[in-house]
């Protein structure tokens, strides 16, 4: 997934990609073991329920699913039932998600950054941060700008 030039590094589990860059592989997938791969759609993540309905058909969430923030980020902090190791979550044009509900987008994208912060673990004895949750928003070149300002609250 590495091309001409670099995606935008939020944190060890967040990248930005517009189209000519990529995330190195190494900051994605781990040396061995499992890995789960999501591809979602922003286009089709319209409002909530679209949202909602999208990560359970892609990430298999289970029937329990309560439908609403808290549910959603406690799956995403869980997700043991993809019997995997790593799991990445490439978003498509991800300037697109929730774009008309400002309170959702901002309860979307403040889900996926402290759930990819909650997998997040010191690698010893390098003192690396890397993520079991690796998460990928895929954007045009003039929204990545918009994209990573909205995490700098988080850094």
């Amino acid at each position: 997934m590495t091309e001409d030039s670099p995606a935008i590094r939020i944190a060890p589990w967040l990248h930005i990609a517009t189209p000519g860059t990529g995330v190195p592989l190494s900051e994605l997938l781990p040396t061995s073991g499992r890995v789960y791969v999501a591809r979602l759609q922003g286009r089709e993540m319209t409002d909530e329920v679209s949202t909602f309905q999208n990560f359970q058909d892609k990430l298999k969430f289970p029937e329990y699913f309560g439908w609403n923030w808290n549910a959603f980020r406690d799956c995403l902090r869980d997700l043991r039932w993809l019997s995997s190791d790593h799991h990445v979550v490439i978003i498509e044009s991800a300037e697109h998600a929730l774009s008309e509900d400002e309170s959702a987008r901002k309860n979307f994208f403040t889900s996926l950054w402290r759930s990819g912060q909650g997998w997040a673990y010191v690698k010893r004895p390098e003192g690396v941060t890397l993520s079991k949750l690796s998460i990928v928003l895929s954007c045009d070149k003039d929204s990545a700008a918009s994209l990573s300002n909205f995490f700098q609250d988080f850094e």
